[in-house]
């Protein structure tokens, strides 16, 4: 028996699922609040289409994964930096991030940040999906093949040329970052 939603009960249930989702692929919060907006959007106009062949969640993923990567194309500029952390909960906790750490560390926190996103956003579209998805998101790979619509092989297959690749692009990055300091 399939449950039936209404656009309010998934907007609540979802929206930081889509934010944080969002974020991590635009890495700026009013891009993320954009992509959310556009993805509840598509979400309302499409409700009565939707066929129950997946979960709920699993068909806001592969929304919000495709309306992430559409934004990235459509906007094309230069990449920006969020600071890596965890995930938020709670609308006040993103809102209101409170940080007690020395300035300096903060400061290479964000340029270590900014390194490592710079190296995420250069895999190519799959392999960054399916990382974000798995080290980010914690979805599970068949979850991930879900969202993705391809087979959980494909999916193991990305995320190993993905580590493959941040690995050695993240070795070169970190020696250049370090002869700089």
């Amino acid at each position: 028996m399939q449950q039936s939603y209404t656009f309010n009960q998934i907007y609540f249930e979802y929206r930081l699922m889509v934010f944080n989702l969002a974020l991590h692929y635009v890495l700026n919060t009013e891009d993320a609040e954009e992509i959310t907006q556009d993805v509840f959007v598509k979400v309302y106009n499409t409700m009565d289409d939707f066929k129950y062949d997946s979960s709920i969640k699993t068909w806001i993923y592969r929304i919000t994964v495709n309306t992430s990567l559409d934004f990235i194309k459509r906007k094309n500029s230069k990449k920006r930096f969020f600071i890596f952390g965890k995930k938020s909960t709670s609308e006040k906790e993103y809102l209101a991030v409170k940080n007690t750490e020395h300035p300096g560390v903060i400061l290479e926190h964000k340029e270590k940040s900014a390194l490592l996103f710079s190296v995420i956003n250069q895999l190519p579209e799959n392999q960054r999906t399916a990382f974000l998805l798995s080290k980010l998101e914690g979805l599970s790979n068949t979850e991930i093949a879900l969202v993705m619509e391809t087979s959980i092989s494909a999916v193991e297959s990305l995320q190993v040329r993905a580590k493959k690749t941040l690995r050695e692009k993240l070795g070169e990055k970190f020696e250049e970052y370090r002869r700089k300091k």
